[in-house]
């Protein structure tokens, strides 16, 4: 199924290999694209393509990826920006950040992590975008709140229905606890982490999974889903 279907996404790398790879991947999932090599055709065609997404290389010649990023929220555009760096160094992502960049990814990535940051970032900042997805045998229906797994509607509470979320949007991906801790609990909460084992037990109880084979077990790691 096709889950970007009406988003308008602008791809901007000076590798042609990448800006192909991105361009194929995101237009099977429905996206419309718009392509840039370089800084400054890359704010030519913000302007004229206004993107729900950039999608943005770091390192490119003459204008590099923070100065278009300072550039487009300077200009109070409300579009979600995710970075792309070949370098895992926390001064760039800080100072990424701190020009307004919503998200960064490390070079190389996997285009399933990068499908589920864009969804993370259309869900804050284009709510109403976003209709009906479907991951594998879930079905989630964010506007209503509603999940289903092999057709059949799931209740979960709303705690439980952004875990689950997060874990099916992120599959294949381990996630630790103080990361999903983060990412649904939010940045201030000061409860214990094994809030998380609660959760995930009541999810598998829900799911079926008694065999743990849906919701895993990564010993000293977290948890990961794996779906088609």
């Amino acid at each position: 199924m096709r889950t970007l279907n009406g988003i308008k996404i602008l791809v901007v790398d000076d590798e042609a290999a990448i800006v192909q790879f991105l361009e194929m991947g995101l237009a099977n999932e429905g996206a419309q694209i718009a392509t840039a090599e370089d800084g400054r055709s890359a704010l030519q065609a913000s302007g004229e393509f206004q993107p729900h997404v950039v999608i943005l290389d770091v390192m490119m010649p003459d204008m590099d990826g923070f100065a278009v990023c300072r550039e487009l929220k300077q200009a109070g555009s409300q579009v979600a920006v995710i970075m792309l760096t070949a370098k895992d160094e926390v001064e760039d992502r800080v100072y990424g950040l701190s020009l307004g960049a919503d998200d960064y990814l490390i070079k190389p990535f996997s285009f399933e992590e990068l499908l589920a940051r864009i969804h993370a970032r259309l869900r804050n900042q284009f709510p109403n975008l976003l209709g009906e997805v479907t991951y594998g045998p879930f079905r989630i229906d964010d506007k209503r709140k509603e999940f289903r797994y092999r057709e059949e509607a799931v209740e979960l509470s709303p705690t439980e229905y952004e875990l689950l979320k997060y874990i099916v949007m992120n599959h294949g991906v381990v996630l630790s606890k103080s990361l999903i801790l983060e990412k649904v609990w939010g940045y201030d909460f000061g409860g214990e982490q094994n809030i998380v084992e609660v959760y995930i037990r009541s999810l598998r109880d829900k799911l079926g999974d008694k065999d743990h084979r849906l919701i895993r077990t990564q010993r000293g790691a977290g948890y990961r889903m794996d779906l088609p």
